[in-house]
């Protein structure tokens, strides 16, 4: 059984405490500077999307959602492994489209939207600390195609250090150390603040408490996952058997493949191996 992390043990890779982090708006608001390269005037961090499980997407998310003084919107979000990001990014962004468009907001009025991806590893192995996407034509690669959509990623195994400012590089160094050392002195200001930040969240109640509450339901969302996997898995054994009897009608195989209990799943099974044709089959589920 995979060992749980206390408050105490997470460091800034742990998506908890990053967005934990980041409610704190002067963090949100270094850290996109540094990311992309501007200055911002002000920031506004979605909490309620932040930290705290939210419906409208997929799972149990803590990306942290930010807007500034321009209704420029930024999806951040921390990654230590490698999945499917390219399709990710265009996720987030339809996402944030869609959010803001059934606000009633026309479409030649949304605004400029930023997904910033933080990877403990290269996405794309070429040693760099930031890759940004940018949108040009094949035909003539010197002309840019402005949607307003951006795309963002910093990497911790970056190694051209002299390209990108020292306040940054210093930040993913200090997202890719273990617990021991984040307490280690860096040298920067940011740094230091948000060691600070840390500091007051793990001695917060209430952020244990929060803290607590988002293990728990991750723990229920992992369990319904494996009872979804298991469940899935009988479905498709019921059809390989019948298989052998014939050819299966579509809709016949979209009963069997939307049923989710398991105690009905096992009849099924019984059933498909009892049949020895696809009516014979279907006579018997009918009479469940």
């Amino acid at each position: 059984m995979e060992k749980r992390k206390t408050l105490q043990e997470l460091t800034l890779k742990d998506n908890f405490l990053f967005a934990a982090v980041m409610m704190e708006q002067e963090n949100c608001k270094r850290l996109l500077e540094l990311a992309l390269g501007v200055e911002i005037e002000h920031v506004e961090v979605n909490t309620e999307k932040s930290i705290v499980y939210h419906p409208e997407y997929k799972g149990i998310r803590l990306d942290v959602f930010v807007r500034d003084e321009k209704n420029t919107r930024f999806n951040v979000e921390m990654q230590v492994a490698k999945q499917s990001l390219e399709k990710r990014t265009r996720y987030y962004h339809s996402q944030m489209d869609m959010e803001m468009l059934l606000t009633g907001v026309p479409y030649e009025e949304l605004p400029n939207c930023y997904v910033l991806f933080i990877c403990d590893f290269d996405p794309f192995m070429l040693k760099k600390y930031r890759y940004t996407v940018k949108h040009v034509f094949v035909e003539d690669e010197t002309f840019t195609y402005q949607d307003g959509s951006h795309t963002v990623f910093l990497s911790t195994k970056g190694e051209n250090g002299s390209e990108v400012p020292q306040s940054l590089v210093q930040f993913l160094k200090y997202v890719a150390v273990g617990l021991n050392e984040s307490t280690a002195g860096f040298g920067d200001e940011f740094v230091k603040s948000l060691q600070t930040s840390i500091e007051r969240i793990k001695s917060s109640r209430e952020m244990g408490e929060r803290y607590m509450l988002f293990e728990e339901m991750m723990r229920g969302e992992r369990a319904a996952g494996k009872a979804e996997g298991v469940t899935v898995g009988m479905a498709q054994a019921v059809l390989e058997i019948l298989e052998g009897c014939g050819e299966i009608p579509e809709d016949l195989r979209s009963r069997i493949m939307s049923e989710k209990d398991g105690n009905t799943l096992k009849q099924l099974l019984k059933y498909a191996v009892q049949a020895t044709t696809i009516s014979e089959f279907d006579s018997m589920m009918n009479l469940m």
